[in-house]
This record gives structure tokens, C-alpha cells and sequence, in this order.
């Protein structure tokens, strides 16, 4: 049964039924509002200590490398190994390898794998290398 026109006749109607449209939109947002918080989990690292103050960033965000106490090294928040390090920054551009790349290695990495990533950022056409640390808990 379709509507009634004022003269009798039974008629389509050209309107869009939008509840199912905002029914749809609302479980959309629940659900980006549940799974978004998950999404912003970093990687567990033990920073070493310093007692500089932190640098301030202008640009935008920086290349970051990361070695956990595993050894195992990630660019960004993707897992990677020794060769395809150095194969993802080579493919980067040269405008971008102008800026600084950070590296963040846990304090129970052993110095000579936090050496040998060092190297492939180096040969990978990055020269302005920083590392990240954690400021003291000393007061001074």
C-alpha cells in the first residue's frame, strides 16, 4: 500500500527515508569512537635518562626508528629488519632526508645493534640523526 495524493490516488513519494542513513551513521561512530584509542598504542621502550631539555619540533612529524629490548627494529609503527630498513629510507625523498630522523633504542639494547641500525640510516642518505632519551628523574 502506497500513500494517498489529496485526490484519492495512490502515488510514489520522491522524499529519501534517511533513518536508515542515520542508523547507519550513528553505528559508524560508535565504532570509530571504541577502535580509535587502540590504534594510538606506541611501542614499550626504556628510554635512557639525560638531563637536556627536549628539543621542539617545527615541522611536521618526524621518521622515527625504534629498537625494543627484543632487538627488533620498526620505522614508524611498522615491524621491520635490517635490509628493509635500509631499502624504505633510501626510498624516501631527498627533501625529506634534509630533515632530522630520531632514534629511540630501549636501554637494554646492546650498543653494537644500536651502532649497526645507526650505520644504515647513515647510508641511507640521512645525515641529521637524533637520539630520543627520557628526561632525569633527578632533580637538580
Amino acid at each position: 500500500m502506497g500513500p494517498v495524493r489529496g485526490n484519492g490516488h495512490r502515488g510514489l513519494v520522491s522524499e529519501i527515508n534517511v533513518t536508515p542513513l542515520v542508523d547507519v551513521m550513528l553505528v559508524l561512530l560508535i565504532i570509530f569512537m571504541i577502535t580509535a584509542p587502540m590504534m594510538t598504542q606506541g611501542l614499550n621502550v626504556d628510554l635512557p635518562q639525560t638531563t637536556d631539555k627536549a628539543l621542539v619540533q617545527k615541522d611536521k612529524e618526524p621518521i622515527v626508528v625504534t629498537i625494543d629490548k627484543d632487538k627488533n627494529i620498526s620505522l614508524g609503527k611498522i615491524s621491520v629488519n635490517e635490509a628493509l630498513l635500509g631499502d624504505q629510507l633510501s626510498k624516501e625523498p631527498e627533501e625529506t632526508k634534509k630533515n632530522p630522523i630520531f632514534l629511540r633504542a630501549d636501554t637494554n639494547v646492546p650498543y653494537g645493534a644500536v651502532v649497526r641500525v645507526m650505520d644504515i640510516i647513515k647510508k641511507s642518505g640521512f645525515d641529521k640523526l637524533g637520539m630520543v632519551t627520557q628526561p632525569s628523574e633527578e632533580k637538580k
